[in-house]
C-alpha cells in the first residue's frame, strides 16, 4: 500500500542519513588514495618548508615535502619550467598547491573516485578562497605556458611533460583570461572558484599559520542542511527523497 511504500521511503532516507553521518566522522580526517599519500593522517614534524603548516596532521611524508619543492621531482616528473623558467613567485604557489594536494587531511567531502593508473581518487570542486586564488593568478600572470588543463594532453614521450605539438607557450592571461579560469581548469576542476574570504569559515585555505583552520570548513559541508551535504559528498538522491516525503 501507499503507506507501507512511504514508511519503506522514509526508512531508507533515514538509514542513508545515519549512514552519510557516520561516513561524515571519517571524511573529516581522512586521506585520499593516491600515488604519494599515507593512508592515514599522523603528525610529520619534518614537513619541508611551505608544507610546514601540515605538521601537526598530515597525510604526507617529509621526503614528499622535500620532492615538492624540487624541480622535475620524482613525484609526477611534471616540468613547472615547460615555456621558459617560471618565475620564483609563480612557483611558489604551485608548490603550495603540491603541499595542499598531497598533506592535507580534510579534504574528505570533495573526494571522488579516479581512473587514473597513479590515483584512485581525486579531489573535484573544493572551494578555494578568494585571497588564494587571486593571488596565485596574480604572481603568476606574467608567465607562459601552452595548455589550459595541465592533468592531460602533454607530450611525455621524453619522460617528462613537453608541450603538445600543437600547442605554442603563450602568456599566461592568453590561456587564462582570469583567476577563475585558471584555478578551475588547470587541475580538471578539482578546484572551485568562490568570492568567500578567509574569514568566512566557508573555503579553503592553501596558505595559512598556525593550526589548520581547513577541519572546520570541511565540517561545515559535512554537517550543514541536506542541500549542503549533498553537495559536499554527492548525496543528491537523499535530497531528492526528503523532498518528496515532505
Amino acid at each position: 500500500s501507499l503507506v507501507l511504500l512511504h514508511r519503506l521511503l522514509l526508512f531508507l532516507v533515514l538509514l542513508i542519513a545515519l549512514l552519510s553521518c557516520v561516513s561524515a566522522v571519517d571524511k573529516l580526517n581522512m586521506c585520499m588514495d593516491g600515488k604519494h599519500q599515507i593512508s592515514e593522517p599522523r603528525p610529520e614534524g619534518q614537513l619541508y618548508q611551505q608544507c610546514a603548516p601540515w605538521k601537526d596532521n598530515a597525510c604526507c611524508t617529509a621526503n614528499t615535502t622535500e620532492e615538492a619543492h624540487q624541480d622535475n621531482s620524482y613525484l609526477y616528473n611534471f616540468n613547472w619550467n615547460h615555456c621558459g623558467t617560471m618565475s620564483d613567485k609563480c612557483k611558489e604557489h604551485f608548490i603550495q598547491d603540491t603541499c595542499f594536494y598531497e598533506c592535507s587531511p580534510h579534504l574528505g567531502p570533495w573526494i571522488q573516485p579516479a581512473s587514473e593508473s597513479w590515483r584512485k581518487e581525486r579531489i573535484v570542486d573544493v572551494p578555494l578562497c578568494l585571497e588564494d586564488c587571486e593571488s596565485w593568478f596574480e604572481d603568476c600572470k606574467e608567465d607562459f605556458t601552452c595548455k589550459e588543463n595541465w592533468h592531460k594532453g602533454w607530450d611525455w614521450s621524453s619522460g617528462i611533460n613537453r608541450c603538445p605539438r600543437d600547442s605554442h607557450c603563450s602568456r599566461w592571461t592568453e590561456i587564462f583570461p582570469s583567476a577563475q579560469d585558471m584555478c578551475e581548469k588547470i587541475w580538471s576542476n578539482s578546484y572551485k572558484y568562490t568570492t568567500l574570504t578567509k574569514d568566512s569559515g566557508r573555503c579553503m585555505q592553501m596558505w595559512f599559520t598556525g593550526p589548520n583552520p581547513n577541519r572546520e570548513v570541511a565540517e561545515y559541508y559535512l554537517s550543514g542542511g541536506p542541500e549542503t551535504v549533498a553537495m559536499a559528498t554527492g548525496l543528491q538522491v537523499l535530497v531528492l527523497l526528503v523532498m518528496l516525503l515532505r
